[in-house]
């Protein structure tokens, strides 16, 4: 995903630092009863939001996203909320509650999303049980319906020493203890490449992660964009044959390494410039794609980075052919 405002992450600072600096998180949750949240069945239309929206606090009037089944606030960094996720802090509890009430009852998801492009937990030293607590405390804190792992830590994973999928195996199994499967939603959003059977990911990046800790993650929202200027922009080299810099790295190619296909969420930019540096496809041209590979049997939704560049129309658009709204 692309960067966020550092307004937002030196305000936040303070917010989260007595819960980082805190040896065991306690937020009175144990006395809680937890609500049993539904996950959505497959396919799932899931749209991000990081960029600061004037009259909007939070998530939008969920008229804005209809279509989608999942609305992702982004981000939670190591460090504590930022933008979007910030902004959902600062409201009320009752207008959370109020916000949270229409989302769910419209059949939309309330999540948020994790680290970013500019979050490096590995190379920093974060320790992957003690995030995951913390994030998790934070995920319940806040009654959301799950987390969202945008896992951006290329200086990690282009290692080839193992040391990338290791935190993220720890991390993701550690979440499970405290969001349970079933009772939230635990999403990844790994880039198409890291799935790719290349040299440089010696360790098996996401291919690994899938095989190590898959069955605890709900879908992959995978981000089949800012990886080359001619990757990913046709129906054929998105879904069939990747070819390029990153082979073996289409949706069915992936599947044929071993992941399920309708756990693979295509995720792609809304606007040709300002939401990535290239991979852009015309709603309309995705919507072709989402068609030939539902014919072949893949079900498992689009993403979309981000609101407000994209809103109800461009998921109307998206789903005609295959799954009209």
């Amino acid at each position: 995903m692309l960067a966020l405002s550092w307004f937002y992450v030196l305000s936040s600072m303070l917010l989260f630092r007595s819960v980082l600096s805190a040896p065991t998180v306690d937020l009175g949750l144990t006395a809680r009863t937890v609500e049993k949240r539904a996950v959505p069945s497959a396919p799932r239309f899931v749209i991000y939001s990081d960029k600061w929206v004037q009259g909007v606090t939070g998530p939008p009037p969920v008229a804005d996203v209809q279509g989608y089944n999942v609305f992702v606030l982004s981000f939670l960094m190591v460090i504590g909320p930022q933008d979007k996720a910030l902004e959902w802090t600062q409201l009320t509890d009752a207008d959370r509650a109020s916000i949270k009430s229409e989302y769910n009852d419209a059949g939309v998801s309330l999540m948020v999303s994790a680290f970013g492009a500019n979050d490096q937990p590995t190379t920093a030293g974060a320790d992957p049980t003690q995030t995951a607590n913390t994030m998790a405390a934070w995920v319940k804190q806040f009654k959301l319906d799950g987390l969202d792992v945008d896992y951006e830590d290329f200086t990690a994973m282009d290692k080839g020493d193992g040391s990338a999928e290791a935190w993220l195996a720890t991390f993701t199994k550690q979440i499970r203890t405290q969001l349970p499967q079933g009772q939230f939603i635990l999403s990844h959003a790994p880039v198409a490449p890291w799935f790719s059977i290349n040299q440089k990911f010696a360790a098996g990046a996401y291919l690994k992660v899938d095989k190590t800790v898959g069955d605890l993650i709900d879908w992959y929202n995978v981000q089949f964009y800012n990886q080359g200027i001619t990757e990913y922009t046709t129906c054929d080299t998105l879904m069939n044959t990747s070819g390029g810099d990153w082979p073996n790295s289409a949706v069915f190619e992936i599947g044929a390494s071993g992941v399920d296909v309708n756990k693979l969420v295509i995720g792609k930019p809304a606007q040709a410039a300002g939401d990535a540096n290239n991979g852009y496809v015309a709603p309309e041209t995705l919507a072709t794609c989402v068609s030939e590979a539902k014919a072949k049997g893949w079900n498992a939704g689009v993403m979309v980075w981000e609101y407000p560049d994209a809103v109800a129309s461009w998921i109307a658009t998206v789903r005609a052919q295959a799954f009209p709204v």
